[in-house]
């Protein structure tokens, strides 16, 4: 695969680590750790499992697209790769390859290393990427701008509080990514999940309870307390983390797109990507795949889901369906990890634009605050009257909220004593009410 169709993921270590050889590399590491684990129990001579180990140990001794070609005669790329291995080594081992064993035993141990694999650089970008947001934050903690809601000026914010609330959801990422790495398991049951076949080859009950320890010990992979050809637990449990992943890199990626349009410009990527007909522009390229990914990933997701409803003891069909999807989903996330730490890091913030916004209104943006002041002065009912009609001339005149008010505050007879200060009253940075606070909370958060 070339990544043309894929630019998020192309040249990302996750698309390194999910790739073909780095899958069959994975198969192969699954097969010579559970001979190693199987020797260390005393049921497989040492000697076999050092040979079959070493034959094991490079993924380019073998032909990546003849097994692909193969698998389609039994459905799934371990039947003709175990019979490359026990070719591949001497015929005194070759009975101990693959022992005891069915291709989903090393198929979804294999899926499990990789997505260990994969999520430790996620991990390693999401930690970028906070910290890019941290700094942003407490940077811009008092950069006042316009809060808006359902595409509207809303009241005012600050860009502090909108990064720290971005680094929020990465942590939160974060923690689901790490939940789900710890608790990888590896999966091993044998032909129906009773371990009977490895029983069968010596030691008894024990020794394949002990096998399944070794097993995992061997791979650095958790060890399921039953085997999961049928309770997919292991893969929702991933799906979940990495799609929430991509929604929650989404989330910040969606409003750089906005704030960065021409017309408001409040922000900018720090290396835009170019257009092949306008050489004006310096598109936000970084959001935009990572946007793509966002919106890919749930309907991934729900595919894994879906084989949640896995018959018997072994599926046909619902286990089958899961390998594409997961691989993309890993890819997606780990290309939108990259480019969200690309994206904050070199992020441009521009307060003179956001600072021009506020104004757009002529302070209208602060009306929430004024209605707050005047209803103990005047009562609810007046203050909203009043200020109604003031928004209305205000848009319509083109003056200015504070210049029109105060004619229509003049001859309000509960205000003859009182002195309103209408131009603090509606001074945007002076409406941002526990914005900076609850930035300084939200990076305590370690």
């Amino acid at each position: 695969m070339s990544g043309l169709f894929s630019p998020g993921s192309a040249g990302s270590p996750a698309e390194e680590t999910t790739g073909d050889r780095a899958f069959l590399q994975a198969l192969l590491d699954a097969e010579a750790a559970l001979c190693r684990a199987q020797a260390g129990v005393g049921t497989v001579p040492r000697e076999a499992a050092a040979v079959i180990g070493e034959a094991a140990a490079d993924a380019s001794r073998f032909d990546v697209r003849d097994l692909a070609l193969r698998a389609r005669e039994g459905g799934n790329p371990v039947i003709p790769l175990v019979a490359a291995l026990t070719a591949a080594v001497p015929d005194e081992a070759a009975p101990y390859v693959h022992r005891g064993a069915t291709s989903q035993d090393v198929l979804d141990t294999a899926l499990m290393l990789l997505a260990a694999r994969t999520l430790d650089l996620v991990l390693h970008d999401l930690a970028r990427t906070e910290r890019a947001l941290a700094r942003l934050a407490r940077a811009h903690r008092d950069t006042v701008m316009p809060g808006r809601t359902l595409t509207q000026h809303a009241v005012p914010t600050t860009f502090g509080l909108k990064a720290a609330g971005w680094r929020s959801l990465v942590l939160d990422a974060r923690d689901r990514i790490t939940g789900v790495r710890e608790s990888l398991p590896v999966q091993l049951g044998g032909a129906a999940g009773t371990l009977a076949a490895f029983q069968a080859y010596g030691g008894g009950r024990g020794a394949a309870e002990e096998l399944l320890s070794a097993f995992a010990r061997e791979l650095s992979l958790g060890v399921p307390v039953l085997p999961w050809h049928t309770l997919r637990t292991p893969v929702a449990d991933l799906a979940s983390a990495l799609a929430f992943t991509a929604g929650a890199l989404g989330k910040a990626a969606v409003d750089v797109l906005t704030l960065s349009r021409t017309e408001i410009a409040e922000l900018s990527e720090g290396a835009g990507g170019g257009s092949s007909a306008m050489p004006h522009k310096a598109n936000p390229v970084r959001a935009t795949l990572i946007a793509a990914a966002a919106r890919r990933a749930p309907a991934l997701a729900a595919v894994l889901y879906g084989s949640l409803a896995a018959e018997d003891e072994r599926p046909a069909g619902a286990w089958h369906a899961e390998w594409e999807p997961l691989r993309d989903l890993l890819r997606l996330a780990g290309g939108a990890a990259r480019d969200a730490a690309e994206l904050a890091e070199g992020l441009r913030v521009h307060p003179a634009a956001m600072r021009e916004h506020l104004d757009l209104t002529g302070g209208l943006i602060v009306s929430e605050r004024l209605a707050a002041e005047l209803a103990p002065l005047v009562g609810r009912a007046r203050a909203k009257e009043l200020l109604t009609d003031a928004a209305r001339r205000t848009r319509a005149e083109g003056r200015a909220l504070a210049e029109v008010l105060a004619e229509a505050l003049v001859d309000e007879p509960a205000l003859k004593d009182v002195d309103v200060d209408l131009a603090e009253l509606t001074d945007p940075a002076r409406y941002t009410g526990s914005a900076g606070p609850l930035t300084d909370r939200a990076l305590e958060r370690r």
